[in-house]
């Protein structure tokens, strides 16, 4: 099982950025699959999260600024990040979880985890 994060970089406030985490070993299809992120000094927190029916839940400062999305066929897990601001700052992992559970923030619920990428949101 291998989540594979891709996308991050540096980007001017005000940007945007697409995230990318490609699965293989298991179906994404049947899971249910986050992002969550992590600042310096800061706890792991969800961004947004996707049912297998393809439901969405977002943390609640976040909703209309970012965008998570699968394909089922490629096996990949999406994240469209708009109007980035300095304290989007983070290093951003995927995770998979039990798809019989609503996609929460709760990183018990997620078994895998990729190895995240870095997004610096800075002029």
């Amino acid at each position: 099982v291998q989540l594979v994060e891709s996308g991050g970089g540096l980007v001017q406030p005000g940007g945007s950025l697409s995230l990318s985490c490609a699965a293989s070993g298991f179906t994404i299809s049947t899971r249910s699959m986050g992002w969550f992120r992590q600042a310096p000094g800061k706890e792991r927190e969800g961004v947004a999260a996707i049912a297998s029916s393809g439901l969405t839940n977002y943390a609640d400062s976040l909703k209309g600024r970012f965008t998570i999305s699968k394909d089922n066929a490629k096996n990949t897990l999406y994240l469209q990040m708009n109007s980035l601001k300095p304290d989007d700052t983070a290093m951003y992992y995927c995770a998979a979880g039990d798809g019989r559970l609503w996609p929460g923030f709760s990183t018990w619920q997620y078994n895998y985890w990729g190895q995240g990428t870095q997004v610096t949101v800075s002029s």
